[in-house]
């Protein structure tokens, strides 16, 4: 009787041990503000593809710097279009595997709830002590921040109340622990299930800083690499897509 069953279980022994073979794990450097959504995305992508992406997340500057630097990641989600852009002209990228997989929203937010008002007139009354904003040298999310305080023309007054956070996600410490009481951050780090999640906020208008086009690509670290290919792709998916809306950016 055992030897009836022999071929069975070598069978199941085999395509289990396939499905090892083929899972795999990617490298994925992630801008800060893209943190909360890329946790989603990834873990839904383990469960549909078995892929595990590790994940790394920081300004994107420092990020850039780091892939320069021979670290090992294989996929690079930015917070602009242009620090992929620039890797792919220096080689550093598989061609033409870069794409937009969201676009930004910055928001003036504050833990308080009533004291940011939905036109932003806070800032020009000027009654607080600290604002906080993203490193603008290496985060994109800083750059808008300071591009619209200077086309509202009030950068000059606020500049000795800014508080710089290495990245979007300390700047967002800085307000939620009130060290700040308000602060430019990504809509998307006070959002989720379409909601606001909390404290008083005005969304900031597009045309006061430049788009703040998030684009991804395949480093060249990940151009053999399956997951790599598969974790873009799924970028690319419904599912992804939905995770993305849900957290305030547009695609």
């Amino acid at each position: 009787m055992k030897s009836r069953f022999t071929p069975l279980l070598a069978g199941l022994v085999l395509a289990v041990s396939s499905l090892t073979v083929q899972a795999d794990e990617v490298q994925v450097a992630v801008a800060a503000n893209f943190t909360a959504p890329m946790q989603k995305i990834a873990a839904e992508f383990e469960k549909d593809t078995g892929h595990k992406a590790l994940l790394v997340f920081g300004a994107t500057g420092k990020l850039y710097a780091q892939i320069k630097n021979g670290a090992p990641f294989q996929v690079f989600l930015a917070a602009d279009d242009k620090t992929p852009a620039k890797l792919e002209t220096e080689g550093d990228t598989v061609s033409g595997s870069r794409f937009t997989y969201a676009i930004g929203t910055l928001v003036l937010w504050s833990a308080k709830p009533g004291f940011v008002d939905d036109q932003g007139e806070v800032l020009k009354k000027g009654a607080f002590k600290h604002l906080a904003i993203a490193n603008p040298k290496t985060a994109p999310y800083g750059a808008a921040a300071v591009a619209t305080l200077t086309q509202l023309g009030l950068l000059d007054a606020i500049q000795p109340k800014l508080v710089t956070g290495e990245n979007i996600s300390q700047a967002y410490q800085f307000v939620v622990t009130e060290n700040a009481e308000l602060g430019f951050i990504a809509l998307s780090q006070v959002m989720a299930d379409g909601q606001m999640t909390g404290g008083s906020a005005w969304v900031v208008p597009s045309n006061l800083h430049d788009p703040i086009r998030q684009d991804a690509a395949i480093l060249a670290k990940g151009r053999n690499q399956p997951a790599a290919r598969a974790l873009v792709e799924y970028l690319k998916g419904d599912k992804a897509a939905a995770i993305i809306k849900s957290y305030g950016y547009a695609l």
